[in-house]
């Protein structure tokens, strides 16, 4: 009895070890997902120790590698002054190449700020990311490059939100 009640425990979803670890589409998602819902924890986890971040193409900033805590002091600087964000990506390919893989997305993000001129900024293109597995087989982002296409909407939000936050 006790073995037939261990191994239907063991095919629950909440049994932590019936759960798999994520895969690389899947911690990609989740960075998303935990910044819209400002999870600052959820979004240092989904990093490597050092992360090449790369929005040059957008901002005229060359790529720069920082820590995990690094880029959610500068994303926690903007992204909780807007009244809400939607970070929305799809057409995801992934590749795998041992304990290395590869995530290329279409990413829209959507960034609402009540004001006069219009309360939506939105910044669309696609992003390239490149992830290795840690010592435990968690994969985890080591690099993200943000490849513009265009925005569109109150281009004067980002500093609107920037200016509430240091109110």
């Amino acid at each position: 009895m006790k073995s037939l009640l261990v191994g239907v425990l063991a095919l629950l979803p909440f049994n932590i070890n019936a759960q798999k670890m994520k895969s690389p589409t899947e911690v990609v998602t989740s960075l998303f997902i935990a910044t819209d819902q400002n999870n600052w924890e959820e979004v240092i986890a989904s990093f490597s120790e050092e992360v090449l971040l790369d929005y040059s193409s957008m901002t005229g900033t060359p790529a720069v590698k920082l820590s995990p805590s690094a880029i959610v002091e500068s994303w926690n600087g903007i992204l909780p002054g807007f009244e809400s964000t939607h970070h929305q990506i799809g057409n995801i390919i992934h590749t795998l190449d041992g304990n290395k893989a590869k995530v290329f997305c279409y990413g829209t993000a959507t960034h609402f700020l009540t004001d006069e001129n219009g309360n939506v900024w939105t910044v669309v293109g696609s992003y390239d990311f490149e992830l290795e597995s840690d010592e435990s087989g968690a994969w985890k982002i080591n690099m993200m490059k943000f490849n513009f296409k265009y925005q569109d909407g109150n281009t004067a939000l980002p500093q609107k939100a920037i200016e509430k936050l240091k109110s």
